[in-house]
């Protein structure tokens, strides 16, 4: 038998060579087609079919999750899930699995159509010295052509600024968020703190979702939308450190609302509490209210238009309604503060908001000459005429002289440019205001008179009773729905 055996085999030696290489061949193949990163266990076959159920991918870092990782550089695996989830469409989200803190040494990455969200104990932390070049962000797109319908919402991320001084704030570095020539994106529900740029930040987008965020001591603005249309941010809790909470250049259709923003006390601690501004495009519908604003180092929302003379209808209508202002435009060492400033737009309406013990004026049209920051810097000087501010059914009392250059402020209202500026006031009410009730302006309309709020000290501004602000308001106002009384008349202040 054996010799039949290696008869056979000497006879067949190149049948059966031919067979083990293509055997070999087939076994190679099948393992370079294979996923490099599968997760821990198939969606398929997970006993608690967890994955299959709710479409989710889970990190980790207790070795529980479809991707694992180890305390640094844990970018690599929320990345390999992400790229997972883009690749199988029948999986939607990536979650980060807490308590834990994710170091990541280089940027996140996320495509269209994908959620990524945390547990409140999930942290994304940027490594120590990172020596990341400007412009490059925490997370951002996959797709420099854009990205659609992106959820990211639930968890932690910390900056670290503290162990990333060398690099200076406001400057693009270690940008928590930022995608451009996107649509339909959604940030909700993070804790964002201490870090050396923006929160978001948005170019060219469409569809901007951004609220019920806790935000505190950023390097630059909370949220900064550009050249962006449909926005809206409301629900925020935002504590400056530099720049804005909320920020929109040369974006339109916006909504801020219903928003807490104040300073961190610093001599870096920020600028306004809101920026709107203007300087090539168009910003016509813009919609802020329900905000309350206190204690910003700069206004606490700051109204700009610059640059090359443009048309009326390019910068006009900004509807500024039912906020509270108290104790904002504490910066020592600037002079454009106070609780709303406006330079360069036409037909702004500011009404039924209250402005308590604010810094210079409670509404005014001063600018800084050049931006700061910018080098070289910008010029911000208006170079139209005819701008033209209504201001009814406010309540200002209290204000105060500001710190730098004191002499001739404290006015509850003050027009710096009345050769090309102009304010309309009807029905406000002005009481104990240092430097008097009007510079440059007046009013034929206006009450004289304590408000008389329930609750000033604790910063409750609703009407006593027996105010002299109920039912005084001018009747046609904008916010008239919101703040008329049964019998058709309208109150004075935030609150009907």
């Amino acid at each position: 038998m054996n010799g039949k055996y290696l008869r056979y085999m000497q006879q067949n030696r190149k049948k059966i060579a031919a067979s083990i290489i293509i055997l070999v061949f087939l076994i190679v193949l099948g393992i370079a087609i294979l996923p490099t990163k599968l997760p821990r266990t198939s969606p398929t076959t997970q006993s608690n079919n967890t994955i299959k159920s709710n479409n989710t991918i889970y990190v980790a870092g207790d070795g529980s999750g479809d991707f694992n990782c180890h305390g640094s550089n844990d970018q690599v695996e929320i990345n390999q899930a992400l790229t997972y989830v883009a690749e199988n469409p029948q999986f939607t989200t990536v979650h980060l699995k807490g308590p834990n803190t994710y170091i990541i040494s280089d940027s996140i990455f996320i495509g269209s159509n994908t959620v990524l969200e945390g547990d409140p104990t999930a942290v994304i932390k940027l490594e120590d010295k990172a020596d990341w070049p400007s412009a490059k962000p925490l997370i951002t797109q996959i797709d420099r052509n854009g990205i659609n319908g992106v959820t990211i919402k639930g968890f932690e991320i910390d900056g670290n600024h503290d162990k990333n001084e060398d690099r200076r704030n406001g400057e693009g570095y270690y940008n928590m968020i930022y995608f451009f020539w996107s649509k339909n994106i959604q940030v909700h529900d993070l804790y964002m703190h201490d870090g050396n740029g923006d929160g978001l930040r948005i170019e060219g987008s469409y569809n901007i979702q951004f609220y019920n965020n806790s935000i505190y001591k950023l390097g630059h603005d909370g949220l900064f939308v550009i050249n962006s249309e449909n926005v809206e941010a409301w629900n925020n809790r935002i504590t400056c450190r530099t720049d804005s909470g909320l920020r929109a250049g040369d974006s339109n259709r916006v909504k801020f609302h219903d928003n807490v923003i104040d300073s961190f006390y610093n001599w870096s601690a920020g600028g306004p509490g809101i920026q709107i501004e203007k300087s090539k495009g168009i910003v016509n519908d813009v919609d802020v209210y329900n905000n309350t604003i206190h204690n910003t180092y700069g206004p606490g929302i700051w109204l700009i238009g610059f640059g090359e003379d443009y048309p009326k209808e390019e910068a006009k209508n900004v509807h500024i309604h039912n906020n509270i202002f108290y104790s904002t435009g504490t910066n020592p060492s600037i002079d454009w503060v106070g609780g709303i400033v406006t330079s360069g737009f036409y037909d702004t309406l500011i009404e039924n908001n209250v402005f308590d013990s604010v810094y210079n004026a409670a509404i005014t049209n001063i600018y800084p000459p050049v931006s700061t920051g910018v080098d070289p810097g910008i010029d911000l000087s208006p170079k139209g005429k005819g701008y033209t501010t209504i201001v009814r059914n406010n309540i200002i009392v209290n204000t105060q002289r500001r710190t730098k250059d004191p002499s001739g402020t404290g006015s509850g209202v003050i027009n710096y440019y009345p050769a090309t500026s102009s304010f309309v006031l009807e029905n406000n009410c002005l009481y104990n205001n240092v430097g008097g009730n009007y510079i440059n302006s007046t009013s034929k309309t206006d009450i004289y008179a304590d408000p008389l709020f329930v609750d000033q000290q604790n910063h409750d501004y609703h009407l006593k009773s027996s105010s002299p602000c109920i039912g005084t308001g001018y009747p046609s106002s904008d916010s008239s729905s919101k703040n008329m009384k049964n019998d058709n008349r309208v109150n004075i202040g935030k609150y009907s």
